[in-house]
């Protein structure tokens, strides 16, 4: 990695005011910023980290270094920059680069006197393991998380519930840049959650979209965030296989948890899965964003198209990292693969990331698979994906549509970005193992989202049961190695093995308690199991004791049941085999421990509510002082621990580098922002915690009820788990007592009910390790075999010969057992005694053992006889349901119980005189289904019912002790045989019963352990009891049946159980129980809202503490409850050691209910806290008493609980109004604190003044209030409606729970009272007003015509960004504020509440979606009030009162709807049509005919003026709807504002400040007031005195100090239409006082289809007028830009070096150029040149002109065009492109298709200066990505500036991967206005008007017949060319060859001659000679002279025609333009 120190900064000449610079660093195209210091010397020290990832530094690699001055009113204005080259770094890279006082340079390139000092080193990843925390450079390394993305407004995540809530998910695709590919045609698909969405076809490697996406969902968000968004680039000209030029993915939940939960305008690189060689194949700009209900979207003010996207340095560094990687997950085998009972699986594995899903082969009837296979996924780092999904499926079916087990991989957990790290840090790839990975699967726990930064635990996804393992290893490498995503394993087998090497675990639980349970009618049990080791359902294992002895649930004496194990507590120990991870278990309970010590201490700090608390401080330091502490305790080492796993060492590194941060940063923390920082420490411990190889599965509990698992509770395995190296290194919990809330599946038990509040003991740990185990500090062990002999009652004798289908030995429920003589002990164990029969007294207890008295009833039943007459029935006694039962006088009553009446008839229902009802018995039951209280003839049966009251008898011994005795009782008289009995089903009694007929008895005999073994014994009690596995009945045995009911009551006929209960039981006893006292302080509650005039109903506190539980009283209704009552709990048995008690006690339980007027409770909610336990009286101290949240249903917190001490107080209220009650009609304000209230008299004119009247406005309550704040109640206020006759009824109230912001001291010197607002004008302003009237803004015509150079959108465009904006001289003078958020939501005008606050009202606990009924408008002051009556009383608060004619005060509002952004699509093409509707009171204005067509960034540019009265039309509602032809127009969104308090607020917000006061021109001053008078009236409301001007109007003397004009204006500005010189320094004064400025806000619309989610904003601003004050000024025109049309003339003049493709006969290269060319976005108007046939060099001549007509917005950079999708479309959609210019040359062929030969794109207004000559003209131009510094970069200019330009540009084209150089063009390029191209027509190519310039035909050789015109000429060319050099050599030869043959031919003849000389014999006649050689040379000079005139030139034949060229006349017809130049 690159790691540079920025140190400090020179700025000279010192800057005034004070800069506040920033420094930004570029390196490889990743921008990078100091934090913002301030002054002309700035000291950073701050560290910024590049990493390197693959690509090392290089030769030419720099740093550029820009300074700029964040404090300038021009945004971030530069100082200056510098280049730092890091060629040094290079050569030596363990040097570190000191650079000190390095010289900036300014815009010209020029050394400037400001300096830099930096320091930069690179570091390797073996000088980060080497340094560890020490700081290379002597510097505190600060990396990512300073750099992190900060976003404004952004909050914490919210807590999500697992019911269905709605999301929204929008995707907006900007454009793309360097797609490959040649001539493509792209489109872009997005995929969310299998939605498909695609943009519209465009052509070109940099297409623009522009278009945004929008699904909407309602799901779990668990659910939601698993959904992935895949966006795909396709070229849809091509086939569709290889269509797919790149695409991008990602998961929901990354979006969701991004800052802002936004990724916005980022540059995503495309990569193609199926072509790992291909690389980044292009880059895509998207916005993406996944909203909640609540969630803002991130506002986006930049322009789609703009100076920053061209900008080269900004395109790269917003670009998402890429490097590609190969994830290769090792899968090597499973284990414990169980679906369904006794059936093999066909297992296969299979993995998903991202949406992609590979899978392992099928391995057939196995439940231990080897796979020994790799999977190979290619993914982009960083991977935007949250999780590794695991399925092991089975595949008995063809789609494998059966699911095993689930698992999931966190890649925070297996992976490390180096952000975890303030410092030199890397972070790690994701890796994992070798190691299991545990399976689960079945029903799902309720979803929880855990407290912030927990981890959600992985069976919230997978499942609660244990489904197996699966052993893999997962290895990250950049490059590829292998070839297939699918290879064999085989030979890595070995490797992994010693990871796999088992070791034998044991796990002992005891139960302690269970209480808090609802009523079990059935007999309960608990199973504990780890794995499948203890799952009684699985057979493949060795039976343990996994579960205990049955139990019955018994009743608690209040509500709840509980089981009364007393002081026998069950035991169950379980032993598991699994490899050795204490290593792994060690480091993360050290953690742990760090992270709960750190927690426990927060939450202290935070319960301190009053910053000015001493213990306040002494907390922080105790909370420093532990976490340095724990920080500095080494983490057990890693690197030389050999089983451990690359994840362990890479984790191991982090945790520690964390731990020495967090201490460093614990040493040098300031008391400062403390809960904050805290919590930011935590969150950060919280985020490496998570261990993803954890090996041991979690322990789960069930409860077990009807042989059903009905409730669980999960216990992590680690958190119990014992370890050698200590206690620090081992659980938190083991061994220690523990309180577990057992709770329901998903979808399961009841509402509100808990199954089980559980207290137990657990040790999990090496069995080696077990040899001196004891749990708890007393108690005694015992383990025992049991059974139980069963006999029936068959002719008056008991035996076996009537139990039928009962077993003559069974278990307690009836279930088959062994005899005793079958029973044998286990290995290392032996019996004690023999067998002896104990009665299970726990199972005869009463189960109204705790009840006051019981109601017993019997039904007599008769039916008639033969002749008609009642007789006793068949069976004369029974219960309700028909069962029989003992005669009423044969109940006894029991010991211990008296009745006060005897059985008497019941005769309070339908029932005749004497009590009897009849009905008609139907077969088989003989019941009958109705009865009636009169008789009838046909009614054969009637009954009638026989109750009596049983109470119990007050006696020396409570309930419990009672019970206790009952069951240490020996055996009684007659109860020697221990034999218990049962009558019909019933419950067994010791005694029998006269009708018994079943009866059975319990042995049991006790096991005692052999010597010692070295283990603990319980860990040895494995496998059955059993002699051997066979059972020994018969079949006809099996086949008896069950005697009466009995298998009704103990076997389920369903059942079959495949394994007989042989296993023994463990107890733990404890022979001394030790009695506790209870004090329960209860003294009020609070925030309890309901709906009723009388608040709370009959509120009283249950208290639940285990099986006790008592009541407060139950108060009268009340806003606050008060009990003030402590409840004592006498005699409370615990029996485990008081140590044990103190460090874990059980949880006090309390629950609010209230008690209606009818007598029925409902819960309301409950809190649990563990109480301060006191072994010894004399160190008591009073606990201070806490507010405890009540919370219901699942985390839904419903109130709060409390108590403190008291001190008298005072309140004051004023109560200004109620608003938006509907349905009100003389309501009155009731304001409760406590149980004191006060109520206003009804406002009788509610419809036409809805404020209180004057006398009843301020309200006085005196009331009991505490001194500390935090024990202090709620103020309730309550809205009570008065109708006729007398009725009341409450219509809302809101809780005001934080009362701090209203406390005051009136007795304080430097205190303001609240001052009220007065909008009554005076006389003098009716005078001003008519002064502005006539004077300020009469304006003559001519200025209104004056066309003025900017508008009002200038200023919305520099204030939103201003380097996209056009320049202006003046713009810092006239400028506006653009918020993102509504103007309320700014913090700095305290949501406009400043004079009175608005609460709304609601009828139940406010929630997110809860409807408002209404609002209260008020205002509260809380001081303190003398007791003494005597002593002097404080001032009233609220004096001053607005006059009463000021209300309702009428105004003129004018409302400015600016734009819209990111609609919620309406129609079915993802567009809308929206329009504005505007409601204010009965007032609607707009027209749904103004509609904007086809958009979702609607600009409406539309100015509404209307009047109301304020408050009574205070509401002006802004909706958006979208126009529908023929259907119901569809609401798109909605957004309110309350005009009354931007009227009433004294920010001045009804109409926002100008920044300039001009009297005329386009800015004009538009406010009722002048600023010199709004500065009176700002002082007046001040309490200041008023303003005082000098003469001459250049100074001010305000609040005490002399301001001066010139000091905020050094220099007057020439401004048009400058107001007068006192105005504009009264207005320099307003806006340092905070006022709201001239602004636009931007307001989130909502819609009630969807509550709480973001359908998009509107921008908008709102200027209120009292008309009191006069007139306002002119409106402000912001009627949309019209965009202004062009005309592009491109003269194409000719290319060079163009690639020459097509073969001749000749085979020589040659090509049929021509150009084609377009603007883009404008496709349809392609525009092409002639063809220049047969070039041979790659040049072509055309002299050819291009004429494109644009609409062009220059203030937007953007074209824009408006046509219709389709022909049948309504209207025609428009549409925004850049201004870019497309040329493309190809080369012509006939049969085939053209050849494209390369392509030119230039943007218009950012394009690079030509090359004035061809050999000047390279690629380079074009490069995207320029590697050289700034100032040797190519020039870029705009068009529309420089109007005309010619040169050369460069083509290119995508030749294997990379773009190379195709050709050159040269070309000639001006923009004209649509008035300048009328002035100066010309015409298409060369046709008419050719013109401007003309352009004559090229210079081109006739190549179209030259075969015929000259074969022979063609054939000898062809021949030249291929044999040109034999051609030469033969010609020589042969001359040669002719000059010898006529030399031989010749001599002899000429020797002769020579020698004899013949012509002196022969003479010719001369003259005649000489006449014939005369004529011929007459002739021949007579032909020749004439052309040797020096005037004329000779002319001949040629082999070329040459056409007349324009080379010689453009220089003379148009002077101005260059000729073209070669």
């Amino acid at each position: 990695m690159l790691r540079l120190v920025v140190q400090s900064a020179k700025i000279d000449p010192p800057l005034a005011p004070l800069p506040r610079p920033c420094m930004s660093i570029d390196f490889r195209d990743v921008k990078k910023r100091t934090r913002v210091v301030e002054g002309n010397d700035p000291v950073w020290n701050e560290t910024l980290i590049w990493h390197l990832w693959n690509r090392p530094l290089e030769n030419d690699s720099f740093l550029q270094v820009t300074l700029q001055d964040t404090g300038s009113q021009k945004e971030e204005s530069f100082i200056g920059l510098a280049t730092v080259l890091l060629k040094p770094l290079w050569k030596q890279p363990s040097k570190v680069l000191f650079v000190k006082d390095l010289t900036l340079l300014n815009h010209s390139m020029k050394p400037t006197d400001c300096t830099v000092t930096l320091q930069v080193a690179h570091m390797s990843h073996r000088d980060i393991e080497k340094t560890g925390a020490e700081d290379l450079l002597g510097i505190t390394a600060r990396e990512a998380a300073r750099q992190k993305l900060m976003v404004p407004g952004s909050t914490a995540h919210r807590a999500l519930s697992s019911k269905p809530q709605h999301f929204q998910v929008r995707v907006k695709v900007f454009e793309a840049r360097q797609l490959m590919g040649n001539n493509i045609k792209p489109v872009v698909k997005v995929s969310i959650a299998g939605q498909q969405h695609q943009t519209r076809i465009k052509m070109g490697n940099n297409p623009f979209f522009n278009e945004i996406f929008f699904q909407n969902f309602h799901e779990v968000p668990a659910k939601f965030f698993d959904e992935t968004i895949l966006i795909q680039v396709v070229n849809s000209s091509v086939m569709r296989y290889k269509a797919e030029i790149g695409r991008f993915q990602t998961d929901i939940g990354f979006i969701y948890h991004s800052p802002g939960h936004t990724l916005l305008r980022k540059w995503l690189g495309l990569c193609q899965p199926n072509n790992p060689g291909s690389g980044v194949t292009g880059y895509l700009k998207v916005t993406i964003c996944a909203l909640g209900v609540g969630d803002q979207a991130l506002i986006d003010q930049k322009q789609l198209y703009g100076a920053d996207d061209t900008d080269i340095q900004i395109f790269k560094s917003a670009v998402v990292p890429i490097n590609m990687a190969y994830l290769q997950f090792f899968i090597y085998c499973a284990e414990d693969l169980h679906l369904k009972k006794q059936q093999s699986v066909n297992p296969q594995l299979e993995v998903e990331l991202i949406g992609e899903k590979l899978r392992t082969h099928m391995q057939t009837q196995t439940d231990n698979p080897i796979w020994n296979q790799i999977l190979t996924f290619r993914i982009q780092l960083p991977c935007l994906s949250s999780y590794i999904k695991f399925r092991v499926l089975d595949c008995h079916r063809k789609d494998c549509s059966d699911e095993i087990g689930t698992a999931s991989l966190s890649l925070n957990q297996i992976s490390s970005t180096g952000e975890e790290i303030e410092g030199v840090y890397s972070g790690f790839l994701p890796c994992f193992g070798p190691s299991f990975l545990t399976l689960h699967g079945g029903k799902k726990a309720p979803f929880r989202i855990q407290e912030e930064g927990a981890r959600i635990p992985d069976s919230v996804r997978d499942g609660l049961a244990y489904r197996g393992r699966v052993f893999l290893e997962l290895v990250t490498q950049i490059k590829s190695c292998q070839d297939s995503t699918i290879k064999d394993l085989s030979h890595e087998v070995t490797r992994i093995e010693k990871h796999q090497n088992r070791q034998k675990y044991g796990l002992c639980v005891i139960f302690l308690s269970c209480t808090m349970m609802p009523n079990f009618e059935d007999l309960i049990h608990f199973e504990v199991s780890i794995g499948h080791y203890g799952n009684k359902m699985d057979l493949n294992y060795k039976p343990l004791v996994s579960s205990t002895q049955y139990s019955p649930v018994i009743y608690d004496g209040n509500i709840y049941h509980y089981v009364p194990w007393y002081n026998i507590k069950p035991v169950v120990a379980v032993t598991s085999n699994w490899e050795d991870v204490s290593f792994r278990m060690n480091c993360l309970n050290l953690l742990h421990f760090t992270r709960d010590r750190l927690k426990a201490n927060l939450d202290t700090l935070k319960s301190t509510r009053n910053p000015k608390d001493p213990a306040l401080l002494c907390q922080w330091e105790k909370l420093l002082r532990e976490l340095v502490e724990d920080c500095k305790r080494p983490l057990p080492c890693m690197t030389d621990q050999p089983k451990a796993t690359n994840l362990d060492r890479k984790r191991w590194q982090l945790r520690s580098l964390l731990l020495q941060e967090l201490a460093q940063k614990a040493k040098q923390a300031m008391p400062r922002d403390m809960v904050a920082t805290a919590e930011d420490w935590l969150y950060r411990l919280n985020a490496v915690l998570p261990e993803p190889q954890m090996g041991l599965p979690d322990v789960m509990i069930w409860l077990v009820a009807k042989e059903q698992r009905v409730a669980y509770a999960q216990v992590p395995a680690h958190s119990v788990l014992f370890s050698r190296a200590g206690a620090l290194h081992s659980g938190r919990l083991c061994g220690k007592i523990q309180t577990l809330l057992l709770q329901y599946p998903e979808g399961e038990g009841q509402k509100d009910v808990l199954p089980a509040h559980l207290r137990v003991c657990m040790w999990l740990g090496n069995v080696t390790d077990s040899k001196d185990l004891q749990l708890l500090c007393q108690g005694d062990m015992a383990v025992y075999a049991e059974t139980y002999e069963n006999q029936a009652k068959y002719k008056d004798q008991w035996g076996q010969q009537g139990l039928y289908r009962c077993p003559n030995f069974s278990d307690v429920m009836g279930n088959k057992t062994l005899p005793m003589t079958d029973f044998q002990p286990p290995l290392g164990w032996h019996w004690q005694d023999s067998w002896t029969v104990e009665p299970q007294r726990r199972l005869l207890l009463d189960t109204d053992i705790n009840k006051s008295q019981v109601l017993e009833e019997v039904y007599e039943n008769q039916g008639r006889d033969i002749r008609g007459a009642w007789g006793p029935a068949a069976i004369p006694n029974t219960d309700v349901n028909g069962q029989p039962t003992e005669a009423r006088e044969n109940v006894k009553c029991p010991q211990g119980w008296h009745f006060k009446k005897d059985w008497v008839v019941e005769l309070n229902h339908a029932v005749d005189s004497k009590g009897w009802e009849y009905g008609v018995g139907i077969p088989p039951s003989g019941l009958p289904q109705v009865w009636s209280p009169v008789e009838k003839t046909y009614h054969s049966c009637r009954r009638r019912r026989w109750a009596r009251v049983r109470f119990r008898n007050r006696g020396e011994l409570s309930r419990e002790q009672e019970t206790v005795s009952f069951l240490q009782l020996g055996p009684a008289e007659g109860e020697e045989d221990g034999w218990e009995y049962d009558a019909f089903g019933s419950k067994f009694h010791l005694h029998p019963q006269p009708r018994s007929r079943f009866r059975r008895r319990c042995w049991r005999r006790r096991l005692v352990p052999d010597k010692d073994k070295g283990v603990a014994p319980v860990f040895l009690l494995e496998g059955s009891l059993a002699m051997d596995l066979k059972h020994r009945a018969g079949k006809e045995e099996e086949s008896k049946p069950w005697p009466w009911g009995l298998d009704r009551q103990f076997r389920d006929p369903q059942r079959q159980d495949a394994r007989p209960p042989n296993m023994p039981f463990i107890y733990c006893t404890f022979n001394k129980p030790h009695y506790y006292q209870l004090f329960c302080y209860i003294y009020q509650a609070r925030n309890l809202v309901s709906n009723q005039i009388l608040t709370f109903q009959g509120p009283f506190i249950r208290v639940v503490f285990l099986n006790h539980s008592q009541c407060t009283q139950t108060l009268r209704s009340s806003a606050g409850p008060t009990w003030a009552q402590t409840l004592i709990f006498q005699h409370l048995l615990l029996y485990e050691n008081p140590q044990d008690t103190k460090e874990s006690p059980p949880l006090v339980v309390l629950e609010l209910w209230q008690r209606d007027s009818w007598g029925k409770e409902s819960l309301w909610g409950r809190s649990m806290w563990p109480p301060v336990v006191w072994l010894d009286l004399q160190d008591r101290i009073l606990p201070p008493m806490r507010w405890h949240p009540l919370m219901k249903e699942l985390g839904k917190e419903e109130g709060e609980i409390l108590a403190s001490c008291e001190l008298i107080l005072q309140t004051e209220i004023l109560a200004w109004g109620l608003r938006n009650m509907k349905k009100a009609s003389s309501p009155q304000l009731l304001v409760e604190f406590g149980e004191e209230s006060l109520r206003t008299e009804p406002i009788r004119d509610f419809q036409t003044n809805p404020n209180f009247p004057e006398s009843e406005s301020v309200l006085v309550l005196i009331v009991l209030m505490p001194t500390e704040e935090a024990y202090a109640l709620p103020l309730v206020v309550k809205v009570v409606d008065n109708w006729a006759f007398g009725q009341q009824t409450v219509t809302g109230q809101a809780n005001i729970d934080f009362l701090q912001p209203y406390f005051c001291d009136p007795w304080a010197q430097d205190y303001v009272h609240p001052k009220l607002p007065r909008l009554s004008g005076k006389k003098h302003q009716d005078f001003l007003g008519y002064l502005s009237r006539k004077f300020w803004f009469k304006s003559s015509k001519a200025e209104d015509e004056y066309e003025h150079e900017v508008d009002w959108w200038s200023k919305l465009f520099w204030a939103t960004d201003e380097h996209k904006s056009l320049k202006y001289k003046y713009k810092d003078y006239h400028t506006l504020k653009v918020y993102d958020c509504e103007l309320e939501a700014v913090p700095a005008f305290q949501g406009l509440q400043d004079f009175c606050q608005t609460f709304k009202l609601y009828q139940e606990q406010p929630k997110l979606d809860s409807p408002v009924v209404g609002e209260f408008k008020g205002l509260f002051r809380v001081y303190p009030f003398p007791e003494n009556p005597d002593a002097p009383k404080p001032p009233l608060q609220f004096l001053a009162w607005p006059e009463r004619e000021d209300f309702p005060q009428p105004c003129l509002v004018r409302v400015y709807v600016v734009r819209a952004i990111n609609l919620q699509p309406q129609d079915y093409n993802g567009l809308c049509d929206p329009y504005v509707i505007l409601k204010l009171g009965k007032t609607e204005l707009g027209s749904r005919d103004m509609y904007q067509p086809n958009t979702l960034d609607p600009i409406f540019g539309t100015m509404f003026e209307l009047t109301c009265n304020i408050p009574l039309e205070k509401d002006l509602e802004i909706q958006l709807y979208d126009f529908d032809l023929f259907s119901p127009d569809d609401k798109i969104g909605t957004t309110v504002i309350d005009l009354e308090n931007r009227l009433l607020s004294g920010f001045g917000a009804h109409c926002g400040l100008s920044k300039s006061y001009c009297q005329s021109g386009p800015f004009r001053w538009r406010d009722q007031m002048p600023p010199s008078y709004l500065l009176e009236r700002y002082a007046k409301r001040k309490g200041l005195p008023p303003p005082l001007f000098s003469p001459e109007e250049d100074a001010v003397f305000y609040n005490g100090k002399k301001f001066k004009l010139q000091s905020f204006e050094p220099k007057t500005p020439t401004v048009h239409g400058l107001g007068p010189k006192k105005e504009r320094l009264a207005l320099h004064l307003l806006h340092t006082q905070g006022l709201v400025p001239e602004h636009v806000e931007t307001r989130t619309l909502y819609s009630a289809s969807q509550p709480g989610i973001d359908q998009g904003k509107v921008q908008m601003w709102v200027d209120i007028f009292p008309k009191k004050l006069g007139p306002p000024g002119p409106p402000v025109n912001i009627n949309p830009r019209k965009p202004k049309r062009y005309e592009l003339r491109c003269v194409i003049w000719k290319t060079a070096n163009v690639d020459l493709v097509d073969d001749n006969l000749s085979r020589e290269k040659t090509s049929d150029i021509y150009i084609k060319g377009w603007l883009y976005g404008l496709e349809k108007d392609m525009q092409k040149t002639d063809i220049h046939y047969h070039s041979l060099t790659g040049e072509a001549n055309f002299n050819w002109r291009f004429i494109f007509t644009m609409d062009y917005l220059a203030a937007e950079r953007v074209c824009v065009q408006s046509q219709k999708d389709y022909i049948w479309s309504l209207d025609a959609t428009s549409m925004k492109f850049p201004a870019r210019l497309i040329i493309q040359v190809w080369d012509n062929d006939i049969f085939s298709p053209d050849d494209f030969l390369g392509v030119l794109e230039l943007d218009l207004s950012d394009m690079p200066l030509p090359a004035r000559h061809a050999q000047q003209c390279s690629i380079r131009m074009m490069d995207a990505d320029p590697k050289w510094p700034y100032f040797l970069q190519y020039k870029h200019f705009s068009l529309f500036k420089k109007k005309t330009v010619t040169g050369w540009w460069p083509c290119q084209v995508l030749d294997g991967g990379k773009w190379r150089l195709s050709g050159k063009v040269k070309m000639s390029l001006e923009i004209l206005s649509e008035k300048e191209a009328l002035i100066k027509p010309a015409g298409r190519g060369q046709s008419e008007p050719n013109q401007y310039p003309t352009l004559h035909p090229p210079l081109r050789p006739y190549t179209s017949f030259i075969w015929l015109q000259s074969p022979v000429q063609h054939f000898c060319s062809v021949f030249w060319k291929r044999y040109r050099f034999k051609l030469i050599a033969f010609m020589v030869i042969s001359i040669l060859a002719l000059l010898l043959f006529n030399f031989i031919y010749s001599a002899p003849h000429y020797l002769a001659m020579s020698w004899i000389k013949p012509q002196l014999q022969l003479y010719p006649p001369i003259k005649i000679f000489n006449i014939i050689t005369s004529l011929n040379t007459s002739n021949a000079s007579s032909s020749i002279l004439p052309t040797q005139d020096p005037n004329l030139k000779p002319t001949t034949d040629h082999e070329w025609k040459l056409h007349p060229g324009p080379t010689n006349h453009l220089s003379n017809i148009f002077p101005e333009l260059p000729a073209p130049e070669d």
